[in-house]
């Protein structure tokens, strides 16, 4: 079932502003609401660009939605929608939450070491000897 909010959004005085300018014609009914939401989504994102620019991160992720979400008082009505989002891994440099860190570093990646079949298959041959 679909949730009903009830919000009142002045889509009939953004309508009339919106035709106030001489080269905007008739405005469709939910074209200020669109519009608003373009509004909106910017500035959302620009906030959370300039986290990711913090950070020295490469790319925008959920942890820097998260960080703008709970420091701009903006979006404090979005705080329970990123209530389950964990909490990006702290430096060991102590120096606050992703500080320093380039999630997107690939030296912070863990590397595996990859061995050949044949070593692999003479390791367990091997262990077969010694039982």
């Amino acid at each position: 079932m679909k949730k009903k909010y009830k919000t009142k959004f002045p889509v009939a005085r953004i309508k009339k502003i919106m035709q106030l300018d001489e080269d905007v014609g008739k405005v469709a009914q939910a074209t200020p609401v669109l519009i608003s939401l373009e509004l909106f989504m910017q500035s959302l994102i620009d906030q959370a660009c300039q986290e990711t620019r913090q950070r020295n991160a490469k790319r925008l992720s959920a942890a820097h939605l998260k960080k703008t979400i709970e420091t701009v008082e903006q979006f404090d009505f979005l705080k329970d929608v990123v209530a389950n989002i964990p909490d990006p891994m702290e430096s060991s440099t102590g120096g606050g939450v992703g500080a320093g860190v380039d999630e997107d570093n690939e030296s912070n990646k863990p590397t595996r070491s990859r061995r050949s079949k044949s070593s692999s298959s003479k390791a367990i041959k091997d262990q077969e000897m010694e039982l």
